[in-house]
């Protein structure tokens, strides 16, 4: 173990377990020399300098973000693979070719308020940082920030459930324009089968059976996902359409997707379709004139040639829907039917009550509908104050006399009197 003094800089040389140790200090004083050595080799005892991320601590940001998704290739699935990258898309260009052992606390705060600012919710920037922290755990440094930086608070009551108007609504603006007719198909089902987007997306014809009127779910999000769901009369309804439309493309084997790739006005059966954003947007902004009743963008006149009513306050109560929130409906309307949770779990592919809890939205009207059956008013007889006080006279029950060494106990003369007539 030894200072040098190189360049007014102090370095330090060391070994443990027979693993030599030399780097800078970047200190001027003699006394936090001392110090962050005694630091290092703390650290190289108990394996957080090793050499690989001594190497790995060096590297620009970016290069080491490359190098880490690169390890984790056979770690992690495709569709992990892919959200790991896209969390480290902007991280990568924020810091660049600074070097991972750089990066300190208040750079990770000022970039997490840089992105804050841009209009990125919490849960994101925490999964961004998440992304941040294994890096820097490859690189043994996120012990050096792991006290001073804390996750932020997310969102918990995320989730929507739609009135009987709203729903309404929501199905017949989807089927008033051609260009929304796989929207309105992928609504449908999510309202009466409690699929997610992804599971939507990636469903095959091999997955559907007509006979039996069932869907199977092979990969969904979680492993409890993976499910075998009936199909009530409007999701088979949809499905058949959806069936008749794939024939016309030849679209139909088996191992071709329910909803095919759409680019560029070229469909192709063999890849899923990616997303329907750009509908689901318009879909849900949109308003109807409430005079001529065109649906149309939000605007601050109709856009009737003969109508111009002013609009500046309509607005859609659709707006702001996720695709997502479907499936928090469906299953507030599962709930509300008084369906087993058991049930209710094996459709939504649930496994504990706490993300049951999560999803159910039961409404007001179920409620208090659940609160009337508890009503007694208009019943033959009740606990109101009429019935108890001026309600027809009943049979009084003959009293039990308690007799202690012969003597009756509690039970008064008149009592006593009426059970001697009675007798």
């Amino acid at each position: 173990m030894a200072l040098v003094k190189r360049n007014k800089m102090w370095s330090t040389d060391f070994s443990v377990n027979g693993q030599r140790y030399r780097q800078s200090l970047h200190t001027s004083d003699w006394r936090e020399a001392q110090q962050r050595e005694k630091a290092l080799i703390a650290d190289a005892t108990i394996g957080r300098l090793t050499p690989s991320g001594q190497q790995f601590v060096r590297l620009a940001f970016s290069e080491a973000a490359a190098r880490y998704l690169q390890s984790r290739t056979l770690e992690l699935s495709e569709r992990s693979l892919k959200k790991e990258r896209q969390l480290l898309v902007q991280p990568s260009r924020h810091f660049g070719s600074t070097p991972v052992a750089k990066i300190t606390t208040d750079m990770l705060i000022a970039y997490r308020e840089s992105r804050s600012i841009t209009g990125v919710a919490n849960a994101y920037l925490n999964m961004e940082t998440g992304a941040i922290r294994r890096i820097l755990k490859r690189a043994k440094r996120w012990h050096l920030i792991a006290d001073d930086f804390r996750p932020l608070k997310e969102r918990r009551d995320i989730g929507r459930a739609l009135s009987e108007e709203e729903k309404n609504r929501l199905l017949r603006f989807a089927a008033m324009r051609p260009e929304w007719v796989g929207v309105r198909f992928a609504v449908v089902l999510a309202l009466n089968t409690t699929m997610r987007g992804c599971e939507i997306k990636g469903l095959r014809w091999r997955d559907v059976d007509l006979l039996d009127q069932t869907v199977t779910i092979r990969r969904s999000k979680t492993a409890a996902g993976a499910r075998v769901i009936p199909l009530n009369g409007d999701a088979l309804n949809v499905i058949v359409q959806l069936y008749k439309r794939a024939q016309g493309i030849g679209g139909d084997s088996s191992e071709h997707f329910v909803f095919p790739s759409c680019e560029n006005d070229r469909i192709d059966p063999t890849r899923p379709q990616r997303t329907w954003r750009t509908a689901w947007r318009k879909l849900t902004r949109s308003i109807e004139c409430p005079a001529c009743g065109v649906l149309q963008n939000p605007s601050e006149h109709c856009i009737a040639a003969n109508c111009g009513t002013d609009l500046k306050n309509v607005k859609s109560s659709l707006s702001g829907l996720r695709f997502h929130d479907l499936r928090h409906h469906a299953i507030t309307e599962l709930a509300e039917s008084a369906d087993s949770d058991q049930v209710i779990m094996s459709i939504a592919g649930h496994v504990s009550q706490k993300m049951l809890a999560h999803y159910s939205h039961v409404r007001l009207s179920a409620k208090r509908k659940a609160l009337d059956a508890l009503n007694t008013s208009g019943k033959a007889e009740g606990y109101d104050t009429n019935n108890g006080t001026n309600g027809p006279a009943r049979l009084i029950q003959r009293p039990q006399v308690i007799e202690t060494n012969g003597r009756p106990v509690r039970a008064r003369t008149a009592d006593l009197h009426r059970v001697k007539v009675a007798l």
